[in-house]
């Protein structure tokens, strides 16, 4: 359960990483940065294996590549649904959510899994 809640509290940081690095996506602060990285994992767990399922056939022809727009949109829905955090197009949701991946698999090798 720490490290969990250690992976919540990096995940958060990150967002606020992400947003002072993107221009076009903004989180107004702490409260925002855990709200979003709680729902970005809910949003993670539920609705991405759908759409990654649901967009199989693109993401093979595309050899994986399509993922990464799947989880710029994930960034997006996760900007709709939490108040203080906004990403202003689907390009800053796209250089966001590469960043926001690369920066976690980064805390994820130093951490291990959860």
């Amino acid at each position: 359960m720490v490290l969990f809640l250690v992976h919540l509290f990096f995940t958060a940081a990150l967002l606020l990483v992400v947003a002072h690095l993107v221009r076009g996506v903004e989180v107004e602060g702490w409260g925002p940065a855990v709200l979003g990285a709680i729902m970005l994992g809910l949003v993670n767990a539920f609705v991405r294996p759908v759409m990654v399922l649901l967009t199989l056939p693109l993401t093979i022809l595309s050899f994986g590549l399509f993922l990464l727009v799947i989880n710029a949109f994930m960034l997006w829905l996760v900007s709709a649904l939490v108040p203080g955090i906004r990403v202003q197009g689907f390009a800053p949701a796209l250089l966001g959510s590469l960043l926001l991946t690369l920066l976690n698999l980064g805390v994820a090798s130093l951490l291990g899994p959860v």
